[in-house]
């Protein structure tokens, strides 16, 4: 299954910027973004099915596609557009027997072999990283660099392929000439929520 990923791939981060997950997704997409992963560690079940539940709401309002992070049970219950799932999660087999052949899912994976096992996976996109120190998670894998993102783009050939890790407008369009097609960011779009539309419409147009 191919999937066009948008150039700038935004994470919600309610613990960084302070906003409802659902205000976050309306300031992404005034600055442009159409595809937004709801990202959120902290909540009960119940709480963040709540929330997710408004903030699909908006995004649908808005026309952006929303994906889960790491939970396939609230992306199945409140029908968003899919997940996307960390080396521990439900295996993407099992998330698409769930959740069906239109759901995007996507995977995280970190080193070479992790991405080359991907490619035999019902998945839409392949992210890789960290490709950059990161402050916005303390559980990391190893940076990887850009020579390594290099690598995994020439290896899975021309499957869907997400960067992440540190990744800010000074330093995406090198990511994007490395064999990336979309760069995953945090927060250099939401350390400031007052400029979130514009700190994404800036990123959209750098690369």
């Amino acid at each position: 299954m191919q999937f066009e990923l948008p150039r700038v791939y935004p994470l919600t981060d309610a613990t960084l910027c302070g906003l409802s997950h659902a205000e976050q997704v309306r300031r992404l997409a005034a600055g442009g973004a159409s595809f937004i992963q709801l990202r959120e560690k902290r909540l009960s079940s119940r709480d963040l099915f709540r929330e997710a539940e408004a903030t699909l709401k908006v995004a649908r309002e808005l026309g952006v596609k929303l994906i889960i992070n790491d939970r396939v049970d609230i992306a199945l219950a409140i029908r968003a557009d899919g997940v996307h799932l960390g080396q521990d999660d439900l295996t993407p087999t099992a998330a698409r027997q769930l959740l069906g052949p239109d759901a995007i899912i996507g995977y995280s994976t970190h080193n070479l072999a992790q991405a080359l096992e991907a490619v035999q996976l019902p998945l839409d996109y392949i992210a890789f990283g960290p490709i950059f120190p990161t402050g916005t998670k303390s559980d990391t894998s190893p940076v990887v660099g850009l020579a390594a993102l290099k690598e995994v783009r020439k290896a899975i050939d021309n499957r869907p392929l997400v960067a992440i890790g540190g990744i800010n407008s000074e330093n995406a369009a090198d990511v994007i000439e490395h064999g990336a097609d979309s760069v995953a960011v945090i927060s250099c779009l939401l350390s400031k929520p007052a400029t979130i539309s514009a700190r994404t419409a800036r990123l959209f147009e750098k690369i």
